[in-house]
């Protein structure tokens, strides 16, 4: 099959690369270039979207924000300009579910698909296939992506109509976020206490208490390794999308917004880039307190 892959960052590079490596022909672009591995792995670089879209049947976009998607879509150049009949457009980043509906209409004008389908896992889960991937869109171009969607995840589910995919990728990112602040109270309560965290951190990975987010972002923070993953900018976006989507609700999200306050105080520190576990700096500042150097 004929993909196209746009933006190819941390999360984008390895999940081209394993559409790739599936035997597909993939036609490639990204803001900063196309990374070497890629084209010597017999990617086919591209100097637009338009360009892109004009050769792809399906056509994947993995870009940090809603206006990225937008500007990717719909700008001079855009892959709107390349489309044809048939062609599924399939939006991977992470972006308001009310501007992705809007997005979906405009490409259904052009008598091709769109899927929203943002993922979950991380770099890791990138370089590994074992994304989450939640998909919004037409069950028909589900069923064409899924074969494509298996090669970069190891669970992928079709929530409903375009945008549900957004709504449920919301939600992960408030338990995530929630779980992350969690986990980083725990430590630094038990380490201020005199308790050696990182015991505490592997006797609660045996209990009720155990979690993903306990073992490998516990991990990060004991070892202070900061390095993204996944970026606090990113997360505090994504919250902050979630957070404007309750207010049209009315629904009330008050952990969150504690959480995002958080985000904001690594911001205010220089700490966009750091990965999300870091949000345990902010709450070591508050206790005046600081976890160390601690392994496990």
């Amino acid at each position: 099959m004929k993909i196209g892959f746009i933006g190819l960052g941390i999360m984008g590079r390895p999940m081209a690369g394993r559409l790739m490596a599936g035997g597909h022909i993939a036609y490639l672009m990204s803001r900063s270039g196309v990374p070497h591995e890629l084209t010597a792995a017999g990617g086919i670089a591209c100097d637009s979207p338009k360009e892109v879209a004009h050769h792809a049947e399906i056509i994947f976009l993995m870009v940090p924000d809603t206006p990225d998607v937008e500007k990717v879509l719909f700008a001079e150049d855009g892959v709107e300009q390349g489309l044809a009949g048939g062609k599924v457009v399939v939006d991977m980043s992470t972006i308001s579910p009310v501007a992705t509906r809007a997005f979906a209409r405009r490409i259904a004008a052009h008598n091709c698909e769109y899927l929203d389908a943002p993922v979950s896992g991380g770099d890791v889960g990138a370089k590994n296939a074992t994304l989450t991937i939640m998909v919004g869109g037409p069950e028909s171009a589900f069923n064409r992506v899924k074969p494509l969607f298996e090669l970069m995840g190891k669970s992928v589910t079709l929530i409903g109509a375009n945008g549900s995919g957004q709504v449920c990728k919301l939600a992960n990112n408030i338990v995530v976020a929630l779980n992350i602040e969690a986990v980083a109270e725990a430590l630094v309560f038990a380490a201020k206490a005199g308790a050696d965290p990182a015991k505490v951190r592997q006797a609660l990975m045996g209990g009720f208490a155990g979690s993903r987010i306990l073992e490998v972002h516990g991990e990060r923070m004991l070892k202070r390794a900061f390095e993204p993953g996944f970026r606090v900018g990113l997360h505090q976006k994504d919250l902050n999308i979630a957070l404007s989507v309750a207010r049209e609700l009315g629904v009330s999200l008050p952990n969150t917004a504690t959480a995002q306050e958080l985000f904001n105080a690594c911001v205010a520190r220089g700490g966009a880039r750091w990965d999300h576990s870091s949000m345990v700096r902010a709450l070591e500042s508050l206790a005046d307190f600081e976890l160390g150097g601690h392994s496990t």
